[in-house]
């Protein structure tokens, strides 16, 4: 295997395992499926529709998005926002991000070397 397509794999596996971060994250406003795409590729989140979509049902069955349809304009569009538990869900990952992040740092530097 290349390196590249290697680096792909584990970047893809990465980004799997945060998506739900990254998308509480952005749905403290309301935001309809495309511009939630658009947002993330911007801030250097690419992800997939094909991810997202099914991503943003099953964070909606879970009570973690509410969901609103905006039928004002000539297309509908669904609108998703974090719930109060998502809020609090994102408070916790956030948190837990962060003690992550902090570990690996240590262990790149090997302070937690035993």
């Amino acid at each position: 295997m290349k390196q590249d397509e290697l680096l792909a794999g584990h970047l893809q596996e990465l980004r799997r395992g945060t998506v739900v971060l990254a998308c509480l994250a952005t749905l403290g406003r309301p935001r309809y499926g495309y511009a939630l795409l658009e947002t993330l590729e911007k801030a250097g989140f690419s992800v997939d529709g094909n991810t997202l979509y099914p991503l943003l049902r099953r964070l909606e069955k879970q009570g973690l998005l509410t969901s609103e349809w905006n039928t004002e304009e000539a297309r509908p569009r669904k609108f998703y926002a974090v719930s109060p538990d998502g809020e609090a869900l994102l408070e916790q990952l956030t948190r837990e991000w962060h003690v992550l992040d902090g570990a690996i740092r240590a262990l790149g530097q090997g302070e937690s070397d035993g």
